[in-house]
């Protein structure tokens, strides 16, 4: 049972590609999906090895024995170790909030929905947070967009991709506005002037379920790739691929939690063990040494291609330190 949790924010940088290993269409490799809902996800075992390996490589070069003995104890062992025991940390799959959509005026908004909405909310209260935002009505929302302020807007139109949305500022509770500031604060931080900040909290809107299922599955990055022959330096024949990429400015969030530590005192050297808001604390703020946590480098490397830029992400968090009763 997990004693501690938070809200996670992944904002893309760079292109994201998150592998689904398997195409069934036109491109060679595609991200991952949702099921159900098609809309893109980054698995959680994904998201745990990466930062296993994020904690792994920032202090291999210093002490690595001391460094590895610490990420076994809050990651767990490698599966190639006899010493078998669970971690202490796990995480959910990303989930979408926001998705970067081409736009007239402005170059892009941040596009979201009431599904995406609704699941923020839900993995919010699962994590202890709370948001006094309210979810729009998808029923109203057919041929129509709620903005958070009238910046992308063409009069009362507004034009994403080769589509045109009746727009209306907000309703009539300032909702997509609340929700649009609580978002820029929770992802950027509170300071006002940064640009990106400003233009979340300016820039958001809230299309239909079906309207934004529509350009996640038609407005992602797909670049064309080639294999080149080392002994001529020309591309191979039938060596041409396609690779598909969360656009940057996407959104993600996802859960993260955090038991006591599962460690005997031989395994972790006599040292005290881990309670869950340690574990958290460590994964998030760092111990101070070789490891300076998530929110303290900011920016962490998910996903497949890190040679070529693809995969880096701010990190955010909301975090609550709260207790939970254990269960055998």
């Amino acid at each position: 049972m997990f004693q501690a949790s938070a809200a996670l924010f992944f904002y893309a940088i760079s292109p994201v590609h998150a592998g689904a290993g398997t195409a069934l269409g036109v491109i060679d490799n595609p991200i991952q999906r949702e099921r159900h809902t098609d809309f893109p996800i980054i698995a959680g075992s994904g998201i745990k090895g990466a930062i296993r390996h994020h904690f792994w490589a920032e202090a291999a070069d210093d002490k690595p024995k001391n460094c590895k003995t610490m990420v076994e104890r809050i990651f767990g062992p490698d599966s190639q170790n006899g010493e078998g025991f669970a971690g202490a940390i796990s995480f959910g799959d990303a989930q979408l909030v926001a998705f970067p959509v081409r736009s007239i005026k402005g170059g892009f908004v941040y596009a979201t929905c009431p599904l995406a909405l609704a699941r923020l909310k839900r993995l919010l209260t699962i994590t202890g947070q709370s948001a006094d935002w309210v979810i729009p009505d998808n029923s109203l929302l057919k041929d129509k967009a709620l903005c958070a302020s009238k910046k992308p807007l063409l009069n009362t139109t507004l034009a994403l991709e080769t589509f045109t949305y009746h727009a209306e500022t907000d309703d009539d509770n300032g909702n997509v506005a609340k929700l649009a500031k609580w978002l820029a604060q929770a992802v950027f931080g509170k300071d006002k002037g940064d640009y990106f900040h400003d233009k979340l909290t300016n820039e958001l809107v809230v299309l239909s379920d079906e309207d934004l299922s529509y350009f996640v599955r038609n407005a992602t990055v797909v670049e064309p790739h080639v294999r080149i022959n080392d002994e001529t330096g020309t591309a191979d024949d039938g060596g041409l691929f396609y690779t598909e990429n969360l656009p940057p400015e996407t959104l993600l969030a996802t859960a993260l939690f955090a038991s006591k530590e599962r460690t005997n005192n031989d395994q972790r050297a006599q040292a005290q063990a881990y309670k869950a808001e340690d574990v958290m604390r460590f994964v998030l703020e760092g111990d101070g040494h070789q490891h300076q946590g998530l929110l303290n480098s900011k920016v962490i490397q998910l996903g497949g291609d890190a040679t070529t830029g693809r995969g880096l992400v701010q990190v955010s968090a909301l975090f609550t330190e709260h207790a939970a009763k254990e269960h055998s």
